[in-house]
């Protein structure tokens, strides 16, 4: 047919290298449930636990606590904002699909590289509807400082404890799975590595130093043991 034009469309490229040095079989693992919308996460995703009332129990990727400063970085499981978030709001406008990450109820993290992490309580409503191009985002509390999308700002999900490391990591993603994205986002099953293992430190990602001490794991040259 005149304007027809032939292609082929290829999926994301999986990533080959093997993640286990050790055998596999002798590792801690557990089975566990990944939220919904985050997309395809890969082998060697570090995991964080989501500690929202309502998505107690599930696993998010887990967000490294410092940045990298250049336009190169993105993290899964950040959802940066489109617009800028000034003091004393409580509305936080993010992409379209990046809106199905959160469920109402969730407790919300907003960061960047200029201003300090703040916990904006519990989201009250997630507008999908009203616009064709992004998400609005209703939370309980409003911000202290401003967070600017020149300076790489996201929400993220409450899944950590410890002062303003809003992200713990708890374990490693065996295989990849696709937790699906935007509307028909369904989450996924999986399997976590908690410990008694060498893995590839090259096949990691979102692995950062606060990760690791989070996990009890060291590297060792080319390679990360986790007790």
């Amino acid at each position: 047919m005149s304007g027809d034009i032939p292609y082929v469309q290829y999926g994301a490229q999986e990533d080959l290298r093997s993640l286990y040095y050790s055998d596999p079989m002798a590792a801690l693992k557990v089975p566990v449930t990944l939220k919904a919308g985050y997309g395809v996460l890969s082998k060697g995703a570090a995991l964080a636990l989501d500690l929202s009332a309502g998505s107690s129990g599930l696993l998010v990727p887990y967000s490294p606590t410092t940045f990298a400063a250049s336009a190169s970085e993105y993290i899964t499981g950040r959802a940066y904002l489109v617009a800028d978030v000034g003091s004393a709001a409580n509305v936080i406008y993010v992409g379209k699909d990046d809106g199905y990450k959160f469920v109402v109820g969730d407790d919300l993290i907003i960061n960047d590289n200029a201003t300090a992490a703040e916990n904006l309580g519990a989201i009250t409503a997630i507008d999908t509807t009203t616009y064709s191009h992004m998400t609005k985002i209703t939370t309980t509390t409003t911000t202290s400082g401003t967070f600017e999308t020149s300076a790489y700002g996201y929400v993220i999900v409450e899944a950590g404890t410890s002062g303003n490391n809003y992200s713990d990591c708890v374990g490693i993603l065996e295989k990849s799975v696709d937790t699906g994205v935007g509307s028909k986002a369904k989450g996924a099953v999986a399997t976590m590595i908690l410990g008694n293992c060498v893995l590839y430190e090259g096949v990691l990602l979102n692995m950062d130093a606060a990760a690791k001490t989070d996990i009890s794991a060291a590297s060792f040259g080319q390679y990360l043991y986790i007790r």
